[in-house]
């Protein structure tokens, strides 16, 4: 029970350190991105023109022209309503967005410590980067390569079949890494990088024509952010996971 409880304050410190700078980070980096994506995100039409409205010389080609633009008006873009108006709701997005954060570098640091508990290796805080390094490669680079983050008001495949596909990158890029860092058996290896390659080689769900408003060099700087700050969370969650579970595994030199 014990072991446990010191399993769950390591992680519980690793994960509220990771996700506190990760915050911090997207503060000033992916979050004025988003609001500024918002404003690309709800689309209206501008009203049908009813044909009492056409102009004397519109009949001639009320048949084909004036009757094509009430049936399809051109798209006026407004701005997002979820942009936030007021001080009370930017604060109400800034604190989801830190609980969110914290509660998903909690969930993270409870796999990393107990992967370092069942795996039973030396660790430290340097020992715990390179765990950190396998983390960010198996749950932001792996899926990013097929799915990059996406901004609100890109176009994109149906839900269902992109969140299906990035649980199938993580968990295959996860198995490929274990295989290759931990595995004896050089079949295993190849296995296990065969499994890492195999949504990929399946490949990403994507929509067949572009559809999104949002312009691609925002979307490019939001992509190489988050990435950027996901390496970040990853790093400090990492290190922190290694520092604290050497605690309760004991030190490296102790073991040797």
């Amino acid at each position: 029970m014990t072991l446990f409880r010191r399993l769950f304050v390591a992680a519980l410190v690793a994960g509220v350190l990771s996700g506190t700078a990760a915050s911090v980070v997207q503060r000033v980096t992916t979050v004025p991105l988003i609001l500024e994506a918002e404003r690309y995100e709800v689309v209206t039409t501008s009203p049908p023109v009813a044909p009492t409205q056409l102009t004397p010389a519109a009949p001639a080609h009320a048949g084909h022209d004036g009757a094509g633009h009430a049936a399809h008006p051109a798209p006026v873009r407004e701005l997002g309503e979820a942009v936030p108006e007021t001080a009370e709701e930017a604060f109400q997005r800034l604190w989801l967005t830190v609980a969110t954060n914290l509660l998903v570098g909690i969930g993270y640091a409870l796999l990393v410590a107990g992967a370092m508990l069942l795996v039973r290796a030396p660790v430290d805080a340097r020992r715990g980067l390179v765990w950190g390094l396998g983390g960010f490669i198996a749950f932001a680079l792996a899926p990013a390569t097929g799915l990059p983050p996406e901004l609100p008001g890109m176009g994109g495949a149906e839900l269902e079949a992109r969140q299906i596909w990035w649980l199938a990158a993580a968990f295959c890029a996860t198995a490929g890494l274990f295989a290759v860092a931990f595995a004896r058996n050089r079949l295993v290896v190849a296995a296990g990088v065969v499994v890492a390659a195999l949504p990929h080689l399946v490949g990403a769900p994507h929509p067949e024509s572009a559809a999104g408003a949002v312009p691609p060099e925002m979307a490019a700087r939001f992509a190489v952010l988050s990435l950027g700050t996901a390496a970040l969370f990853w790093a400090l969650l990492g290190s922190a996971c290694g520092a604290m579970m050497q605690r309760v595994l004991g030190r490296p030199d102790e073991e040797a």
